[in-house]
């Protein structure tokens, strides 16, 4: 079948399964953070697909998480004396470790580190999480997320016609 419908094939079958998990057997630890792993699937391709779009997902996302785990930690600790400015200012600087950390090579893909960054807050927010709390649900539904990209992926390419495009090339045509 052609690249594009063997892709919304594999993407749409597999977020089924990506959310049931999400709601059924995972909704303990793991409680509404679906769409924490659905940005780490995007992220997965946004950064190229295959194992490298996979690793630079778990890894940027991963540490992008971290460094937000301490910004918060942060905002409510060493700089809760700044008033209003306390979480303003902590965010700032967890943004310039990432931007500085993006000279590592595995961490090169600042967007990633991004999106992990923003993902923690989610848990902190809306389940009342603790910072350290939320970290290890975090990582595990960004690796959850990564791995749904790489299947659907893999799963796209197998259902695609011969001759036709691949599933990364598929999902971003830049």
């Amino acid at each position: 079948m052609p690249a594009l419908i063997a892709l919304a094939v594999s993407v749409g079958l597999l977020a089924v399964v990506d959310t049931w998990l999400f709601v059924g057997p995972l909704a303990a630890f793991l409680p509404g953070l679906v769409w924490i792993s659905f940005i780490a699937w995007g992220c997965h391709f946004h950064s190229g697909g295959g194992a490298k779009g996979s690793t630079t997902a778990i890894v940027g996302m991963s540490f992008g998480a971290i460094v937000g785990m301490v910004a918060v930690i942060l905002a409510g600790g060493a700089l809760a004396g700044l008033g209003i400015l306390a979480a303003p200012v902590a965010v700032g600087l967890g943004a310039a470790v990432i931007c500085l950390a993006s000279a590592i090579p595995l961490l090169a893909t600042v967007p990633a580190s991004v999106y992990g960054f923003a993902a923690i807050a989610g848990p902190i927010l809306l389940a009342e999480m603790s910072p350290t709390e939320a970290i290890l649900p975090t990582i595990v539904s960004v690796i959850i997320g990564a791995a749904f990209g790489y299947v659907s992926e893999m799963l796209a390419n197998a259902l695609t016609k011969k001759g036709e495009p691949s599933a990364e090339a598929t999902a971003d045509p830049a």
